[in-house]
């Protein structure tokens, strides 16, 4: 007669179940160019991007970035910058946190803590305050929405003076 006892080792275990916190890649100097027909549509530069593979996959840009969206004549037509970016893959979602700011072609600017790109709606949203500054007023607000290019927006709870014509 043969008696096995079995005990399980934990250490092993949870080594192979535990979910990293490390990064299972880092890239330096990072450049991509998203194109569509030989045309760049967005240039994203950044000085490091870390990959993650937890729950939810996504890349880190902790040392902040910089986007410029093309139009179709291949003509810059707005520009983000922030100090801190997230983008989660499998969801197509672009935070960027930390001095948000973005230009458009009309030099029209948006200064926000934390904004939102929803890469499948293109379009660009926070319910953080925002600041608007144009070549005429600026405009303050808690909450915003635009399309990704910055071209038509609005501000959802907007506070202040504003200009209005007549």
């Amino acid at each position: 007669m043969l008696l096995f006892s079995c005990q399980p080792d934990l250490d092993t275990i949870e080594t192979i179940t535990k979910k990293s916190k490390e990064p299972v890649e880092s890239v330096f100097d990072v450049r991509i160019i998203q194109s569509s027909h030989a045309s760049p549509q967005i240039i994203i530069k950044a000085p490091v991007i870390e990959r993650y593979e937890n729950e939810r996959h996504y890349m880190e840009l902790n040392k902040g970035l910089n986007v410029v969206f093309y139009d179709r004549n291949k003509n810059p037509s707005s520009r983000l910058k922030a100090n801190y970016a997230i983008s989660y893959e499998d969801e197509n979602i672009f935070e960027a946190k930390d001095d948000v700011v973005v230009i458009n072609e009309k030099n029209e600017k948006l200064n926000t803590e934390h904004l939102i790109w929803d890469q499948d709606k293109e379009i660009i949203y926070t319910h953080k305050f925002v600041r608007i500054t144009t070549d005429s007023e600026i405009m303050y607000g808690d909450g915003f929405e635009s399309d990704e290019r910055f071209e038509r927006w609005r501000i959802k709870h907007p506070r202040g003076s504003f200009n209005i014509e007549e």
